[in-house]
């Protein structure tokens, strides 16, 4: 029986979830959601457990509402960048989840480290 999309999308997620934690020295998570309408992306803290920094395509301010193209991306990845500063963030880990890293998701890392975020 063939692997559904789905259950492929699952195995690389955990695949790639599992590694981070092996290799995660303290440093926090930059998880990026990529939906059809929207992408999202946190600054995530797992020795405490708390989120640091969001941002998404679904605030206002942003101007991407209900857009999920590598321009929005790249936007969004500068944002992030901004208030990972602001956070006193300086490192992470890029967890992509799921998703290839190519296109939007390679778009979204590429701003963030232009916008000073060593990845």
């Amino acid at each position: 029986m063939a692997n559904s999309k789905r259950t492929l999308f699952l195995k690389r997620r955990l695949r790639v979830r599992n590694k981070l934690r092996k290799v995660n020295a303290g440093r926090v998570r930059l998880s990026v959601h990529r939906s059809n309408k929207n992408i999202s992306v946190q600054l995530i803290d797992d020795v405490q457990g708390k989120t640091l920094a969001a941002a998404s395509t679904l605030e206002k301010d942003l101007g991407f509402v209900g857009k999920n193209n590598v321009e929005a991306a790249t936007k969004v990845g500068s944002v992030i960048a901004e208030r990972a500063k602001a956070a006193g963030v300086s490192e992470a880990y890029f967890d992509r989840g799921g998703f290839l890293f190519h296109g939007k998701v390679k778009a979204l890392a590429d701003a963030a480290r232009e916008g000073g975020l060593k990845i």
